[in-house]
């Protein structure tokens, strides 16, 4: 079987805005692409401020968010792929943060 692969490390993003409930990246094409906060356990759970403190890396290849420990990539949010860290690793973020 045959199938093509679409390379899209040529979008970057270039704005990120977290609301209660939603990710919404900015990117270089023109595209605006959201995604349920639900999807990225560490953001849901995170408060405001530190959702506001994001910072691109890889040049618009994904973004990063230090003090939650979150890194999202522009390819995997353009597939629609969940965060894939483990409920183990999550409980044991939120048990770190007194949550």
């Amino acid at each position: 079987m045959n199938f093509s692969v679409i390379k899209t490390n040529y979008i970057l993003a270039r704005h990120v805005t977290v609301t209660d409930d939603t990710l919404t990246v900015d990117l270089t094409d023109g595209r605006s692409v959201s995604a349920p906060l639900a999807w990225y356990p560490r953001l849901l759970h995170s408060a405001q401020e530190e959702r506001n403190k994001w910072r691109l890396i890889g040049g618009g290849e994904g973004i990063c968010w230090p003090d939650i420990d979150e890194d999202i990539s522009v390819d995997n949010l353009l597939a629609g792929k969940q965060s894939g860290e483990s409920l183990h690793s999550f409980r044991k973020w939120l048990e770190e943060r007194g949550r």
